[in-house]
């Protein structure tokens, strides 16, 4: 029965995939390269596969030897003999089969965590630009759901056809020895049953996929409303009910779906067991009258109607077994898919650690346009590239061409200076400090960190010495404690302190129901904005990098929060290099040096006061943000400054 329901999930597997594919030398190449190192396991498992075949053709043997010697001959000596062969086989059996079990996940466990390493890290070394244009429950789905599929080639697919092979061989082999016509008539009766089965196995095919489909459909939807932005549209719109009538909806759905598809698993599962009914009834009624007459011993007739049932659930799988190799294998090549996205920021092979680092950064003749494709596939829900709007003027050919987003940069940041970056939105701003970290590389020119080109550097050394505190910080779903400790994972309680307190956020956390040990929740969500930019001050202080950047840490801060994470970063920027996008008066006017960009261009660059009394950009920017800040301030703030 167990068989019997596994021929009938192979045959409901969705196969819409499938059409047109094959399974091409490299595939199989690089599915052996995975499974190379579990060889010996492989092989162990096979060989225990055979024995527990041939093992299972034991008993109807023995039957036949009970039947035609034992009680024939009235031997009992030999009928005690034949019952501990019989339990000696069961006994066997149940061994091989908890070995082959423990071989087969061996292989299956240790294949997942071969591929989700793998997997894993190549995606998460992948550019910024790969995670901005694709979806993320698609990867997540390649990292689960596909990395499952290839495990069951090797768990699966290949024990269950190696094992169906060598049953249905043997065991038809035993049945043509004891007695070939009969085996010719329970084969015969096969068709009745494969081709009504196959129309079966098309309809669960269909009634799956659509279950699949409704499934995800609910899930979409599970996903989106239980976090917390998702649930708190829900209650600012009063939409708890209309939410619940619609996922009701869906899910009475799938119930439906859930019913026809027990309906049609029970239909094949009656008819697996009706053919094989009717197929044993056959050989006894024949081999019946085949006894009467003398040819046919009563053992040997007992044996053929055992072995008969063993014959059709391999047939009717092996029926199935290309499709069940395909889709294993088509697992195999979606994650392949992932693995070859070429990623084209890696260390050079002569790259170098960035040792002590002084905090000296140039861009020399920086020109810089985002790749209009990089290479990843589109079966990852790839959105048009970074910088790429759809509207941008194309190549002769119909094709997009890279729009240029910095063009001719020129800066010499010596260590220790703090340098703003301003400009209207879409200028280039976030983009040029982000080639810094070398979160995406130059597409002509240099950027260098204390005379090197950070091409040259190993990324890990350069990230390490630069930090980030970025519009909307990201906290991880864990204490505060562990948010920080992210930076340096071997900080002591007192040096979390230390940190806190330089980023003023120590007393809000000493406040927290468990101080240092509450979880923010997602998101942090549980803090404030000021709050959040505060605890990442802290987190970047603990990593105590030479170089700073600041990507608009403080727009969207009133003025109180300001305030305070003003104060933190005077502490964080000291004595250290800092680049810094900002929209807030109180951090441009004590830069050592103002860049003005102006479409991927710098047009101005100098001191708050040198810039504002030339009169050009910066000083209607100046003076823009002059007017926001004084609209924004408390009435009485407003009139004491005359405003």
């Amino acid at each position: 029965m167990m068989t019997a329901w596994g021929v009938m999930h192979s045959m409901a597997a969705d196969r819409s995939g499938l059409k047109g594919k094959t399974i091409t030398a490299d595939t199989r190449r690089r599915v052996w390269s995975f499974a190379r190192p579990y060889r010996a396991w492989i092989f162990a498992f096979i060989a225990t596969t055979v024995a527990s075949t041939f093992l299972g053709l034991l008993p109807p043997l023995v039957i036949r030897e009970i039947f035609d010697s034992a009680i024939a001959d009235g031997d009992g000596s030999y009928l005690n003999v034949l019952f501990s062969v019989l339990i000696a086989a069961a006994a066997g059996g149940a061994l091989l089969s908890l070995v082959g079990r423990r071989l087969s996940s061996g292989i299956g466990e240790g294949l997942i965590l071969d591929l989700r390493l793998q997997l894993f890290d190549h995606v998460q070394r992948m550019p910024l630009s790969f995670f901005t244009r694709t979806q993320t429950g698609t990867l997540v789905s390649r990292l689960n759901n596909d990395v499952i599929g290839a495990q069951r080639a090797f768990t699966g697919t290949l024990g269950t056809v190696v094992a169906n092979i060598i049953t249905l061989v043997a065991t038809l082999i035993a049945m043509f020895v004891l007695e070939w016509r009969l085996t010719l008539l329970a084969v015969a009766i096969l068709p009745v049953f494969v081709l009504p089965a196959r129309k079966v196995g098309r309809g669960l095919q269909a009634i799956t996929r659509e279950g699949m489909n409704l499934n995800a459909s609910m899930n979409n939807t599970m996903t989106e409303r239980f976090n917390v932005a998702g649930a708190l549209l829900v209650k600012l719109f009063g939409r708890h009910d209309d939410e619940a009538a619609d996922f009701s909806d869906r899910a009475g759905r799938v119930r439906d779906i859930g019913v026809r598809s027990a309906l049609y698993s029970q239909v094949f599962l009656i008819a697996l067991t009706l053919v094989g009914a009717v197929g044993t009834a056959i050989v006894y009624w024949l081999g019946g009258h085949l006894a009467i007459d003398g040819t046919l011993s009563a053992g040997t007739l007992v044996a053929l109607g055992l072995y008969t049932v063993r014959i059709y659930v391999p047939l009717t799988s092996l029926s199935n077994a290309r499709v069940d190799v395909m889709s294993a294998f088509v697992s195999f090549e979606r994650v392949f898919e992932v693995i070859d996205t070429p990623n084209p920021i890696t260390d050079s092979g002569d790259a170098g650690d960035l040792r002590d680092p002084e905090g000296r950064v140039e861009f020399r003749g920086v020109n810089f346009a985002y790749p209009v494709a990089d290479g990843t596939p589109e079966s990852l829900g790839v959105a048009a590239a970074d910088g790429q709007d759809g509207s941008a003027a194309g190549a002769q050919d119909g094709s997009a061409a890279p729009v240029e987003v910095l063009s001719g940069i020129d800066l010499d940041i010596a260590p220790g200076r703090m340098v703003a970056v301003v400009g209207t939105s879409g200028s280039g701003k976030t983009t040029l400090v982000s080639l810094v970290p070398r979160l995406h590389d130059v597409t002509e020119g240099a950027v260098l960190v204390d005379g090197v080109d950070v091409r040259d550097l190993t990324q890990a050394s350069l990230r390490a010495a630069i930090g980030t505190v970025t519009q909307d910080p990201h906290l991880f779903h864990d204490t505060v404690a562990s948010n920080l400790r992210y930076a340096r994972p071997d900080a002591t309680d007192t040096l979390l302190v230390e940190a806190c307190r330089a980023a003023r956020i120590h007393d809000v956390i000493a406040a927290l129901p468990d101080g240092y040990n509450t979880v923010v929740g997602e998101r942090g969500y549980r803090l404030s904005g000021g709050e959040k930019q505060r605890l990442a001050i802290a987190r970047m202080l603990l990593k105590d990098p030479a170089i700073v950047i600041l990507d608009e840490a403080t727009s969207h801060l009133d003025t109180e929060n300001e305030a305070l994470v003003q104060e933190a970063l005077t502490e964080a920027l000291r004595g250290r290099t800092s680049l810094v996008v900002a929209h807030r008066l109180s951090t441009i006017v004590d830069a050592d040096l103002i860049v003005v960009l102006d479409d991927g261009v710098i047009t101005e660059s100098g001191t708050h006061e040198e810039l504002r009394l030339a009169g050009d950009l910066y000083a209607e920017l100046y003076e823009g943000l002059l007017r926001a800040e004084i609209a924004q301030r408390p009435e009485a703030e407003r009139i004491g400054s005359g405003g």
